[in-house]
């Protein structure tokens, strides 16, 4: 069976105690076939060239600081990839897209935060790969590599945050207009298909300097788009809102 692509806005450690948000990624992954394996592309992990983290034992990264202790604590014991690492290699490779291994680096934030509310059990393989660029044209082209995956049942998942500036929140109290007005641009560009304006997203859209002063956080839906092209057009938003501040949209690309 064909797997869905999805992008998802992924929090911070604190979306456990979320009342609303983790029961949404819950309900989300119940309705989904459920995957041989899970391939991550996070926003917190750049890497040229594109690296493969670990695929035997997969610790975790808390690649955040001034936190309380219980989320340094917190545990996602999911098992290595080692057979998705070898056909994203193949594919990459047979590409002309160089990849690395880090055998040693581990799932960070915007991959197990998400994942401990969608696949709690922990007993998908689990493989992370950084982006080893954030030209949108180029993430789309990895995502068009690896799209085969997806006939192999593997779901493969964006993460990132659809708006994201944390300087500017401080400054704003409930919903910032940029950060709405670049929520409600998005959305309709990803309904109209309209590849080419979020592809020039930081020219094309209302306030996207301000909704993204760094791109990282909305270049992992590139990889997703790629890896869904022939689904564009059967997009969902599965979760939208906001969460302090920022647009939550997340959002899946076929059945």
């Amino acid at each position: 069976m064909r797997m869905p692509a999805l992008y998802l806005s992924h929090g911070a450690p604190p979306l456990a105690d979320d009342p609303v948000w983790p029961g949404e990624l819950a309900a989300w992954s119940a309705g989904l076939p459920r995957p041989t394996a899970i391939l991550m592309i996070s926003a917190h992990w750049e890497e040229a060239p594109l690296a493969l983290g670990a695929t035997t034992t997969v610790p975790l990264v808390y690649d955040f600081w001034g936190f309380p202790r219980h989320y340094y604590e917190v545990r996602y014991a999911a098992p290595g990839a080692p057979a998705l690492a070898d056909s994203v290699r193949k594919l990459l490779r047979a590409a002309g897209t160089p990849v690395q291994d880090i055998p040693d680096r581990g799932l960070d934030h915007g991959a197990y935060v998400p994942l401990v509310e969608m696949y709690p059990d922990a007993d998908i393989p689990v493989l992370q790969v950084s982006m080893p660029t954030l030209d949108p044209q180029r993430l789309m082209d990895i995502g068009r590599r690896l799209a085969p995956l997806r006939d192999e049942g593997v779901l493969i998942v964006g993460s990132g945050f659809f708006t994201h500036n944390l300087a500017a929140l401080r400054h704003a109290g409930g919903v910032p207009g940029w950060s709405a007005e670049f929520d409600d641009w998005g959305h309709r560009a990803l309904e109209a298909h309209d590849v080419d304006a979020l592809l020039d997203f930081e020219h094309k859209s209302p306030a996207g300097r301000l909704a993204h002063p760094r791109t990282e956080h909305f270049a992992p839906l590139f990889v997703t788009m790629g890896a869904a092209e022939d689904d564009l057009g059967d997009q969902r938003s599965a979760i939208d809102g906001f969460w302090m501040g920022l647009a939550k949209r997340s959002v899946q690309f076929g059945r």
